[in-house]
C-alpha cells in the first residue's frame, strides 16, 4: 500500500514506500532523498505551514505536575458542569457522580440531540441549568420535564452549551462533546475561570497555540481526561523540574491490529465499530482502528506536556493495561496501569489532586496474576499511514494540526455514513490537507481558533475536490465523488 503526500504545486509528491514497521523507519522522496522521523518538516512540511510562525505556546504541565497549595474554593461536594453529558464521557462521568454524591454534583448538563436520555439526566441529577444543541428539540424536552416541581432553566442552541461550560457556581467543566464543537464552550469555561476536564482532543489540536496561552492567563488547569494522558500525567506527580525524557504512547491496535494489511479493502462499518477493549463512542473507536486517535494523542502530549515530538513513541500494547509511560532522565520508565474503564481517568481528572475510594463492585482491582502477561510490539506504519501524517502535521504546527483534525472530522463522518470506504479515509484526509490549510488563516487561529472554524457544508466542499481527484485516478472508492 502506497501513501502518496499531495503536496502545492512547486512540491513534487512523496510517498510512504514499501513495509515500514516503525514510524520511525526512513521516508523515501523521488530521487532517493532519505527523509528520517527526526527530518519531519524540514522539506515538504515547512513549505505547507503557516507563512506567519506560531510562537509556541506554554504546555499545561511542562514535565511535572504540583498542585497549588490552598486550591479548594468550594463548600459540599464540588460543583461541576458536564457538556456533552449524553455521550459516552458524559453518561460515565454521571455514574461516577450518582456514585459519589457526597463529593460531586452537577449545576449544569448540555447535550445534543438525545433529549430522552437528557430529561433522564435532569430528573436524575437536578442541574440548574440545561441546554440542548438542537434548538428543534427544546419543546419536546420541556414537555418531558413537565411533571418536575423544580424545572431547570433551559437555554437552547450553541449559546447554552457556552452557557453551561461557564456557569458561575461550577468549579470545573468536564468536556465531553466530540470534535471542534468542543472547542468553543471550553474556550468559554476558560476565560470564566473554570478548570478543564479535558475529554475533547480537538481542543488542543486545533486551538493549543490560543487555548493554552489563554489557561495560563486565567490560573485555569487543564486536566487530561484521555486514558493515556491522564496516565502521563499521573506518572508526573512531583516529578522535579526537567525530569521527563520521554513520553510512551501505549494504543490497543483498534479493531484491525490482527487483521492483514490487504484485508481492510473489505471493512465495513461495523468492523470498525468493533474495538477489542474499549467501550467508546462511534468517532473515536474508528478513529482508533485506524490509529489516527493515537497520531492526535501525539500532538496533544506535546501541547500538554511540553514533550518534543522526537520524544514521544507510540508502542502497540494490546491489553490495554498499561495506558501510557514516561521515561525520566535517568532511564527510569513510570507506567500507570489499570482496567480498560474510562471512568478512572475521567474520576482523577474531577478530583485531581486528591484520591478517591473506589468500591471492589463497580470498580474491579487489577489482578496482574490473573492478566499473566503484557506484551507490546512496534506500530505498523504501512496499516497505520495516520502516524505519518500527525507527525509531519505536529511538527508543519500552526494550523496543521487543525487542518489535520478538521479533515479527519469529516472523513470518519463520511465512512459512518457509508459514503466513503475505511481506506479513502485515509485518502481524504491526505488530498484535503493543501485545501483545507489554504482556507484557514495562521494570524486568525493564533488570535482566537473559534473564530476560524468552517462549518460542516465548508469541510464537506473541501474533501470532495480530493475525492473528485481521486476518481479520476482511479486511487477511490468508483463513486467517491459523487456521493458527497
Amino acid at each position: 500500500m502506497a501513501l502518496n503526500l499531495v503536496s502545492p504545486p512547486e512540491v513534487k509528491s512523496i510517498s510512504f514506500l514499501g513495509s515500514t514497521n516503525s514510524i520511525s523507519s526512513p521516508k523515501l522522496f523521488p530521487g532517493g532523498f532519505v527523509l528520517k522521523k527526526k527530518d519531519y518538516g524540514t522539506a515538504f512540511w515547512r513549505r505547507v505551514q503557516c507563512s506567519v510562525q506560531a510562537q509556541q505556546p506554554p504546555p499545561a504541565w511542562p514535565g511535572r505536575a504540583i498542585p497549588d497549595p490552598g486550591q479548594k474554593t468550594w463548600d459540599g461536594p464540588k460543583p461541576i458542569s458536564i457538556v456533552g453529558s449524553t455521550g459516552s464521557i458524559g453518561t460515565q462521568t454521571l455514574d461516577i457522580v450518582a456514585e459519589n454524591p457526597d463529593k460531586f454534583r452537577v449545576v449544569g448538563l448540555a447535550a445534543g440531540s438525545n433529549v430522552t436520555l437528557l430529561a433522564d439526566q435532569v430528573k436524575t441529577f437536578k442541574p440548574q441549568l440545561v441546554a440542548v444543541r438542537n434548538e428543534s428539540l427544546v419543546s419536546e424536552l420541556k414537555e418531558a420535564l413537565a411533571d418536575m416541581e423544580q424545572k431547570p432553566e433551559i437555554i437552547p442552541g450553541e449559546q447554552g452549551v457556552i452557557e453551561v461550560a461557564r456557569h458561575p457556581d461550577a468549579v470545573s467543566v468536564v468536556t465531553g462533546i466530540v470534535g471542534c464543537a468542543g472547542l468553543k464552550p471550553t474556550v468559554a469555561a476558560i476565560e470564566a475561570g473554570k478548570d478543564i476536564a479535558l475529554a475533547n482532543k480537538e481542543t488542543l489540536i486545533a486551538g493549543g497555540p490560543f487555548v493554552l496561552p489563554l489557561a495560563h492567563k486565567h490560573k485555569v488547569k487543564i486536566l487530561p481526561a484521555d486514558s493515556e494522558h491522564s496516565a502521563i500525567f499521573q506518572c508526573i506527580q512531583g516529578l522535579p523540574e526537567g525530569a521527563l525524557r520521554r513520553i510512551i504512547l501505549t494504543a490497543s491496535g483498534g479493531a484491525f491490529r490482527d487483521w492483514p494489511v490487504d484485508k481492510l479493502k473489505e471493512v465495513k462499518v461495523a468492523d470498525a465499530l468493533k474495538h477489542p477493549n474499549w467501550n467508546m463512542g462511534k468517532k473515536i473507536t474508528v478513529d482508533s482502528a485506524t490509529l489516527f486517535n493515537k497520531g492526535l494523542e501525539v500532538i496533544e502530549a506535546h501541547y500538554l506536556f511540553g514533550a518534543e515530538y522526537d520524544d514521544i513513541d507510540i508502542v502497540i500494547h494490546p491489553q490495554s493495561i498499561i495506558h501510557s509511560m514516561v521515561e525520566t532522565q535517568d532511564s527510569s520508565v513510570l507506567a500507570q496501569l489499570g482496567w480498560p474503564d474510562m471512568r478512572l481517568p475521567i474520576l482523577y481528572t474531577m478530583s485531581w489532586p486528591e484520591r478517591i475510594y473506589c468500591s471492589e463492585i463497580t470498580w474491579p482491582r487489577l489482578d496482574l496474576c490473573k492478566l499473566g502477561s503484557l506484551t507490546f510490539k512496534a506500530p505498523d506504519n504501512v496499516k497505520y499511514p495516520s502516524m505519518s501524517l500527525a507527525y509531519a502535521a505536529g511538527r508543519a504546527g500552526g494550523t496543521m494540526t487543525g487542518v489535520l483534525s478538521a479533515a479527519n472530522e469529516k472523513a470518519v463522518e463520511l465512512f459512518i455514513d457509508e459514503k466513503i470506504s475505511y481506506l479513502d479515509i485515509f485518502k481524504v484526509v491526505e488530498l484535503t490537507f493543501p485545501c483545507l490549510h489554504e482556507m484557514m488563516a495562521c494570524s486568525l487561529l493564533q488570535t482566537n481558533p473559534t473564530t476560524a472554524l468552517l462549518d460542516d457544508s465548508e469541510v464537506l466542499d473541501l474533501c470532495r475536490s480530493p475525492c473528485k481527484d481521486l476518481g479520476r485516478r482511479g486511487e477511490g472508492s468508483e463513486q467517491l465523488y459523487h456521493t458527497l
